[in-house]
């Protein structure tokens, strides 16, 4: 494709530059090859204006920067374009005029949790209905059509529209993403033509991004005042605090919204009845009365499943079979997985809640389910939003009967001083820094009729200390745990 057509929309400083052929996009200098475009972003930790030098060695036909960069004294052949305004918005509009065609039905999901769920939930769904699809955000890429590839929440916009494009390709026509509020704000979504974008609830995280909670709302709301289409459909949660105001900015762009939850009008809760094997609901769904059978623990995940249910709805239109393909849901990697149960039936299970809201949802949901004590293994990541640390440790407090504080990512910080922080609010906790030892332990001691739940990194395969990542999954360590204590 020729640089001019990449650039299209992208505001440029005056003066002339060869129209010369680009073979592929890239932001990250590494993956530079003969005949690329790269564009050198200025990020939160790193300014890629510093590895042109490496992107031109490496043979990128052209740069796109910004700012008072001067081009390496020994560029010969390179192109070098000027660019004004934001970066990030620059990378995704030329991210969306070079990575064409695209799946023909994108839906995005937003909100502090559900997220995951829902993007897979939509995906299985539209699955069952017949058509090609898949979901992209913490858990991956997953599609029947494609490998599964790990990557971001939201990933940068060359590298999500590149997955778009191979999606396309193998034929997927419903994607549906999960949308970060990190992610919404730097554009990364921004030039996907996206027509139904859902909102789960808002609480507490990514403060120490965002520092307030109004902008972290605010960045949220981007997805619909700025990235979604204006002929859109927005399925919003009726029962959090934020519905009126979510509803009122969607209405004045012309989207339509359906709204769900106990209080929703297009779809609504009626009634919920756990039981051991998931839930029964009594639901309106478009004002008809349905009984839903969902193999799901916690009114979470009905709530979850009904997002996805409106969803499916704006994307596809109302029919009968999506109420009969809902027992066959399946609940995404680590959202309150099983891990196994021992010989006294004590239940293990593992869950990626890593936000005061979501332990709280989650520890709520298991009490119901247990019959003796109800115990919780959770830390709180490093390099990240401090003020939730005792906070969760409160609520491990209130809700579990038995707390062990152990390591989640500790990242650059000190993982006994994070331990401290949530201590302060469960003194009475024990504290395992070493994970899989806080699992061993915490399965050992399970009596008859207890539960367990291994919260905060769900599906990850990986502990982060330091600058390294170690090789960790909670579910293998649980599984290895319970097998342990039945010797």
């Amino acid at each position: 494709m020729l640089l001019s057509q990449i650039l299209s929309g992208v505001p440029t400083a005056e003066g002339e530059w060869p129209d010369i052929e680009i073979s592929t996009v890239e932001i990250d200098s590494r993956k530079v090859m003969p005949g690329a475009l790269f564009i050198a972003v200025n990020g939160n930790s790193s300014d890629g204006r510093k590895y042109i030098p490496d992107a031109v060695a490496k043979g990128a036909a052209a740069v796109l920067y910004d700012g008072d960069c001067q081009p390496p004294a020994e560029t010969v052949s390179t192109v070098f374009v000027k660019a004004l305004g934001d970066m990030r918005e620059n990378v995704a509009r030329a991210a969306a005029n070079f990575y064409k065609p695209l799946p023909p039905y994108i839906s995005a999901v937003t909100g502090t949790n559900g997220k995951t769920s829902i993007a897979d939930f939509t995906r299985q769904l539209m699955r069952y209905l017949g058509y090609s699809s898949a979901s992209i955000g913490t858990i991956g890429v997953v599609s029947d059509a494609a490998e599964n590839i790990e990557t971001l929440t939201t990933p940068d916009s060359v590298t999500l529209h590149r997955i778009l494009r191979q999606l396309a390709q193998k034929g997927v026509e419903y994607v549906s993403l999960e949308a970060s509020s990190i992610g919404i704000e730097q554009y990364r979504l921004d030039g996907l033509k996206i027509k139904v974008a859902g909102f789960t609830n808002f609480t507490q995280d990514h403060l120490d991004y965002h520092r307030t909670m109004e902008n972290y709302l605010q960045a949220k709301e981007l997805l619909f005042s700025r990235v979604m289409e204006a002929d859109g459909t927005a399925v919003l949660n009726a029962d959090i605090a934020e519905f009126d105001r979510l509803e009122q900015l969607c209405r004045r762009r012309g989207i339509r919204v359906m709204s769900y939850g106990n209080r929703g009008k297009e779809l609504k809760i009626v009634s919920r009845q756990p039981h051991a094997a998931g839930q029964t609901l009594e639901t309106e769904i478009l004002g008809q009365r349905y009984r839903l059978e969902l193999p799901l623990i916690g009114e979470f995940q009905a709530m979850n499943v009904l997002c996805a249910v409106g969803m499916v709805i704006a994307l596809h239109g109302f029919s009968g079979k999506i109420i009969d393909y809902l027992p066959l849901v399946k609940g995404a990697p680590g959202r309150l997985d099983l891990a196994g149960r021992l010989k006294n039936g004590a239940g293990v299970y593992v869950d990626y809640a890593h936000t005061p809201d979501a332990l709280e949802n989650v520890l709520k949901t298991m009490r119901r389910h247990t019959e003796n004590k109800l115990w919780v293994v959770f830390g709180c990541g490093g390099d990240r939003d401090k003020l939730k640390r005792p906070l969760m440790g409160k609520i491990a407090r209130e809700l579990a009967d038995r707390v062990v504080v152990t390591d989640d990512n500790p990242r650059t910080e000190d993982a006994a001083e994070i331990r401290r922080q949530i201590m302060a609010e469960c003194p009475e906790a024990a504290e395992i820094g070493d994970r899989v030892a806080a699992i061993e332990y915490a399965v050992s001691q399970l009596e008859a009729g207890d539960m367990l739940v291994i919260a905060g990194k769900g599906h990850e395969n990986g502990q982060k200390i330091g600058d390294q990542v170690i090789p960790m999954n909670d579910m293998e360590e649980a599984t290895k745990a319970i097998a342990k204590s039945q010797r």
